[in-house]
């Protein structure tokens, strides 16, 4: 692109790049598996495979875009030894962009649904099956279904039309901030409640008993697995910032700095979490029912609970419009890379585009509710799915292989990239653990995917 642009700051590159990676997952499904799995004992062992495992994926992600300059879709075209077929893959880094967008519009528009609802009292006076029947009706409604994901996907394109400087790096630093301050709010509110000591001691000390009996190959399997979807690699989504970051620092203490924030904010939610379910005697691993049934019965029986629920709906709609506006900017990247399309036309193109891929899943629950796709199920699912189970593992794998193998882009001109600049450099002595064993891992979480999909 003749006139790139480029982040203004380090904290913006910083937060964009982290709005990315926190999402809906790391404040709604984090607590919900670390309930599941024996709190503090699942933590630890995911935040070793943090290190482990997402740290290289994400500085090979990273220092692809910074030596290409390019979005996903275009940067293995740039870096490609002469007659490699590597850029085929940057078609489908796109398309899982694209999907992850077909979903996750209608989950971010339930979000924002909340916040209407919560402040206006919609559950205020309400039974528990009332509440939950709140959100039954929701998903059966096709025009709220679809009001709420045209907010979401109008939003997010308005902040990207303003470019990334005063747009995206604007926006994801002031949503980001606010995300951190609003939880630290909710997370004060929740410790001061009557029994939340229970919560807290279920949330900081180590359950083994419990991890035996979900079996410590499953709990190990599923700290991995968290790990790695957390941070959204493998699709390029956080390529295309390091595509707009000059050679100051190394890239390793970048995305260090970002894995920080991404769990920080997983850890925090579990100080919201916890001490609440447990003051009032709710089980914290019961799914994605906590969210929109458990937690809205919850804050009607507080005190004020109409500000809190509306606080905590608003809290959820910042990690979720802050992964949106990131996944937007590389849609229009790919769009004005491939095209040479102006940001405006790239914006109003996708906003159209968008909309119409998002629809599937939003009448998927209601219209299209017939729908349904053997052992995977609706449309949100197959949806999911496709992303989560396959081209994030197999996107990541391309990634690790590509920066390692010698008909790739090479384990020395990443090990370049990576290290150019002051900060924390990336130990190039573990060239065997991340060209054999980290792709062999890897491959092991898609498999097993599988099978727990389609085969328990």
């Amino acid at each position: 692109m003749a006139n790139r642009e480029n982040f203004k700051s380090r904290i913006g590159f910083i937060m964009t790049s982290a709005g990315c990676a926190i999402g809906l997952g790391n404040v709604w499904r984090f607590p919900f598996i670390t309930g599941q799995y024996g709190g503090a004992a699942f933590v630890l062992f995911y935040l070793v495979f943090l290190v482990i495992l997402g740290l290289p994926i994400m500085v090979s992600e990273f220092a692809v875009g910074r030596a290409s300059g390019k979005s996903a879709v275009r940067s293995f075209h740039a870096l490609e030894p002469k007659g490699t077929k590597w850029h085929i893959y940057g078609y489908f880094a796109a398309a899982g962009n694209y999907l992850l967008m077909m979903f996750y519009t209608t989950v971010a528009g339930w979000m924002f649904s909340y916040i209407f609802k919560s402040a206006t009292g919609t559950f205020s006076a309400l039974s528990a099956d009332e509440i939950g029947g709140v959100f039954t009706d929701m998903l059966a409604n096709p025009a709220e279904q679809v009001l709420w994901m045209t907010v979401v996907i109008l939003v997010g394109f308005v902040i990207c039309l303003r470019g990334l400087e005063k747009g995206v790096e604007k926006a994801s630093t002031v949503i980001m901030t606010s995300l951190l301050c609003l939880m630290i709010i909710l997370a004060v509110r929740a410790l001061t409640l009557k029994g939340a000591a229970a919560g807290l001691a279920f949330y900081l000390k180590p359950d083994f008993h419990k991890m035996v009996e979900n079996g410590i190959g499953e709990v190990i399997f599923a700290a991995m697995g968290q790990s790695f979807f957390t941070l959204s690699l493998g699709i390029g989504a956080l390529a295309i910032f390091g595509s707009y970051i000059g050679k100051e620092r190394a890239l390793t203490g970048e995305a260090v700095n970002i894995i920080a924030l991404d769990t920080g904010v997983a850890l925090m939610a579990g100080f919201i979490i916890f001490p609440t379910c447990f003051a009032f005697g709710v089980n914290p691993g019961q799914g994605p029912g906590l969210i929109f049934i458990t937690l809205p019965n919850i804050f009607n029986a507080m005190h004020f609970g109409r500000i809190w629920g509306t606080l905590f709906f608003v809290f959820m709609s910042f990690a979720a419009i802050s992964t949106v506006i990131a996944v937007f900017e590389n849609i229009i990247a790919f769009a004005m890379d491939m095209h040479g399309w102006s940001r405006k036309k790239a914006v109003l193109i996708n906003i159209a585009l968008v909309f119409v891929l998002s629809l599937p899943c939003a009448l998927g629950f209601n219209i299209w509710s017939g729908v349904q796709f053997a052992g995977v199920g609706n449309i949100q699912d197959l949806e999911d799915f496709i992303v989560s189970n396959n081209l994030l593992p197999l996107g990541s794998l391309v990634y690790l292989v590509f920066c390692t193998a010698k008909n790739g882009w090479g384990y020395k001109n990443f090990i370049k990239e990576a290290n150019t600049g002051n900060g924390w450099r990336f130990p190039s002595k573990i060239k065997f653990y991340i060209t054999w064993i980290l792709p062999l891992i890897v491959l092991f979480i898609w498999a097993v995917g599988y099978v727990q999909k389609f085969f328990i």
